[in-house]
């Protein structure tokens, strides 16, 4: 057991040398200078709890568009306003957290490594209720229609009543057996949640009663050795419309019709962080820290390796860049048109719990030292009348 945890651990992180890929053993490449050309600042920060140095879980800001939630792995949740970053209030759990917080319908929903699931009133932080289901998970909750989804790392996902945290239903799915440590967040897409899973299998099941809909092969197994058939869907997932956005490890990254499940396009592309996507394009981050954009229709746009072995997170899009941040604490901007750098800025000096959030007009990061920090972004503005218009002051 000892030795299949070493053998997870390593898996999940892009600079060890397990896979024997002598590109792995490489040093993570170094920072380049570069003209910024996007005015990007730090507005706010704070302390949400304690840290989560190199334990893997997934804790990461959520918002509803009035207030930022946030959760820390000592059981603090906490909530803030997003353009001044003061506390309104903080609650204080009496277990541990690996994921959330999910936000919907008034309620912020956290969950644990022990199988802890606590509801709050998202008005004031008081708790609605709690149950425990024995599994830990490493995705965030989502809630829709007094419903709560819980995705935890044995395959099984689960519909809570989001009245009292009761069952309303469960599937699972066989597990090989070496996986990645990770989960891939799901989706709920009009009345279906999208949820993917480490056999490489993709599913769509009934949001009301669990029932399969579609199911979809993402990343078939291959190979001799667990190593080599390890095709876990575990990065982040994007919906555009109708267009779901998946993709697998050592596997593929597909576009497939929410209503279906047919596979639109595919492209062979590995990650274990996952995909953000736009009304244009499609972003993902290689298992090798390249960033690349596609075109809705699966089509090159871009490449940029300027944070390959960086570890950077899953992507998110914001106005009109691309953002990640690495195991240094940078949060980089791209440009979404040709993936240049344009900005580049430190949170800390940590990794990141998760994917940088959009929680309007602010980029929010949490570090796994525990801090939360807020950033606003001016676009540059284009040229007016034959003359520049200055950028607007945030």
């Amino acid at each position: 057991m000892r030795m299949l945890g070493i053998a997870l651990l390593c898996t999940a992180v892009s600079g060890c040398s397990v896979f024997g890929d002598k590109d792995e053993e490489l040093p993570p490449k170094e920072l380049a200078d570069f003209k910024r050309t996007l005015d990007v600042r730090k507005v706010w920060s704070a302390k949400v709890g304690k840290g989560s140095e190199l334990l893997r879980i997934s804790l990461m800001p959520a918002g509803d568009g009035k207030r930022v939630y946030a959760a820390s792995y000592d059981g603090k949740v906490s909530a803030f306003d997003p353009e001044s970053g003061k506390l309104a209030w903080r609650s204080e759990l009496d277990v541990s957290l690996s994921s959330g917080p999910g936000v919907g319908n008034g309620m912020v929903v956290v969950a644990g490594p022990d199988g802890d699931v606590v509801a709050l009133r998202a008005e004031d932080g008081s708790e609605a209720w709690r149950t425990n289901i024995v599994g830990e998970s490493l995705a965030s909750p989502q809630i829709r229609n007094d419903v709560v989804v819980v995705y935890t790392i044995n395959s099984i996902l689960r519909a809570l009543s989001a009245l009292d945290g009761s069952e309303l239903w469960s599937i699972e799915q066989s597990s090989p057996a070496l996986t990645l440590r990770g989960s891939a967040t799901p989706l709920i897409v009009g009345g279906s949640v999208v949820a993917g899973f480490d056999n490489g299998r993709l599913l769509a099941v009934s949001l009301t009663d669990g029932v399969t809909e579609w199911e979809a092969m993402m990343s078939p197994p291959s190979g001799r050795s667990d190593l080599e058939r390890l095709a876990d869907v575990d990065g982040y997932m994007a919906t555009v419309g109708q267009d779901i956005y998946a993709a697998g490890y050592q596997g593929r990254v597909a576009s497939l019709a929410a209503e279906s499940g047919q596979i639109l396009w595919a492209r062979e592309i590995s990650t274990y962080a996952g995909i953000a996507a736009d009304w244009n394009n499609v972003y993902i981050v290689a298992d090798n820290g390249e960033l690349i954009a596609l075109r809705r229709n699966g089509n090159d746009l871009w490449r940029q390796d300027a944070l390959l072995r960086r570890r950077p997170t899953a992507p998110v899009a914001f106005n009109n860049t691309v953002v990640v941040g690495d195991f240094e604490g940078y949060v980089h901007f791209f440009s979404n048109e040709d993936g240049t750098t344009v900005a580049r800025l430190r949170a800390g000096n940590g990794m990141f719990s998760g994917a940088p959030v959009v929680v309007g007009t602010r980029l929010i990061v949490q570090s796994e030292d525990g801090s939360l920090t807020a950033f606003a972004v001016t676009p540059p503005k284009r040229p007016g009348n034959g003359q520049d218009v200055a950028d607007e002051k945030t």
